[in-house]
């Protein structure tokens, strides 16, 4: 929920500035990313900090992460993502209601991804890989992060590290599909805004049936990021890790023994 607040949040502000002076593509990166540690800070305890559908299914497949947990907490990232875009979404009313009355493409992306960010030019197919491709770079950085055995932050520090990778994903892979690497992120929003006046909002700027693609390709992209981390780091890691740190996200036995 927290996630949602910041990231929709900074989107409707620069969406809504009439002459362009209330942010850009780099704001949003930074506050979708910092949006990103605050909410792992928040929820840490209670769940492990589990915010996206795509990590979660991840851990389940390659941490020992209970699959009977997969389902409900897939479920509540989903709902907080969909309660937190209904507060921005009545919290920015009457500008995105000046901007566009109509509630047309030019503000969906608000709520939710666009092949190319709702310009031309970009293919389903581009646009399916690209989230594939950041989703993969995610869970394979959280789980080097998060391993125990691989030298991961010390003390609190994994949640300001993975904030700034979704910042990084943001600037470097932000063009093609608006870098959504988390179902909940992309689907939650899109209800609300469907229950709120946006009738186009399953569809992208050609009307193409598109909700499917930020669900879909994340969870691909996440497995596979998870099997090349197992193949090419931690299928390595023999030693222990100098300080005696453990996984608190996930307990996992050491590798190789």
């Amino acid at each position: 929920m927290i996630l949602i607040l910041f990231g929709t949040g900074v989107v409707a502000q620069v969406s809504t500035s009439a002459d362009g002076s209330l942010g850009d593509h780099d704001s949003i990166a930074w506050a979708w990313g910092l949006g990103v540690t605050l909410g792992v800070y928040v929820a840490a305890r209670l769940s492990g900090a589990h915010l996206n559908p795509a990590v979660t299914i991840a851990l389940a497949a390659f941490k020992g992460f209970s699959w009977r947990k997969v389902l409900p907490y897939s479920l509540a990232q989903l709902l907080g993502a969909f309660v937190a875009a209904l507060i921005v979404r009545a919290t920015y009313a009457d500008l995105i209601a000046t901007v566009d009355p109509d509630h047309t493409i030019k503000t969906q992306g608000i709520f939710s991804t666009l092949p190319g960010n709702g310009g031309a030019g970009v293919s389903i197919p581009t646009a399916f890989l690209d989230q594939v491709v950041g989703t993969a770079i995610l869970v394979f950085v959280i789980f080097a992060l998060t391993t125990a055995w691989n030298n991961p932050p010390l003390a609190n520090l994994g949640p300001v590290v993975v904030g700034l990778l979704v910042v990084a994903i943001g600037m470097a892979f932000g063009a093609n599909a608006g870098y959504a690497i988390n179902p909940a992120r992309d689907l939650g929003p899109r209800l609300a805004s469907l229950m709120t006046g946006y009738g186009g909002a399953l569809n992208d700027q050609n009307g193409d049936l598109y909700f499917w693609l930020p669900i879909i390709a994340p969870i691909i992209g996440g497995l596979i990021g998870g099997a090349l981390f197992k193949l090419l780091i931690e299928n390595h890691l023999t030693e222990d890790p100098a300080d005696g740190a453990q996984d608190e996200a996930v307990s996992e036995p050491r590798p190789n023994q």
